[in-house]
């Protein structure tokens, strides 16, 4: 992920490898294994939208993973495995641009929620957005799903007094070297 997108295609994003995940440049073939860890109806109360099943998830990851329409945006994806159990628990993402700021999201199936997931999750790709160079991160989060506040709060983003859609706006922000 580049740190300010640019005309020519992102090469896909890195493989992470926190404490106890992998996360893995999202493809369409993890359709098949995140459509059962998504499915809960009450997964998507806060997120929006609707359970889909794999071949209709594995359409949404193959456009994901061609990226924006948008030449200023850069999109990156990754499904996030849990080692011990050997199996993927849910997705990260970041969209870049337009301009010096991306947007991180987290969702974790909730048969694996509660275990610190998502947390370590977030912080992976918050600290790989900032390693990247990309001075402002933000994140979008429903101020009644606690346990997104809380791990927004823990990857260290802030709330502001923005809203978008119902959604606080957290940010976390990074000086340029040399500053």
């Amino acid at each position: 992920m580049p740190p300010v997108p640019h005309p020519s295609p992102p090469s896909p994003p890195r493989p992470l490898r926190p404490a106890r995940l992998d996360l893995l440049p999202l493809h369409p073939d993890h359709a098949a294994e995140l459509a059962p860890v998504l499915a809960d109806p009450a997964l998507h109360t806060y997120i929006g939208g609707e359970p889909l099943d794999a071949p209709a998830l594995r359409e949404r990851y193959a456009r994901w993973a061609a990226g924006s329409p948008d030449p200023e945006v850069v999109w990156a994806n990754w499904a996030v495995r849990l080692r011990e159990a050997g199996a993927l628990v849910g997705t990260v993402q970041v969209t870049a641009g337009p301009g010096p700021v991306a947007e991180v999201a987290w969702v974790t199936g909730t048969a694996w929620q509660g275990r610190g997931i998502a947390t370590e999750a977030a912080k992976a790709l918050v600290a790989e957005v900032l390693r990247q160079g990309v001075p402002a991160v933000v994140a979008h989060v429903h101020p009644e799903h606690a346990a997104s506040v809380a791990v927004a709060s823990a990857a260290g983003l802030r709330p502001t007094t923005r809203w978008q859609d119902g959604e606080r706006r957290w940010e976390r922000t990074q000086e340029p070297a040399g500053a």
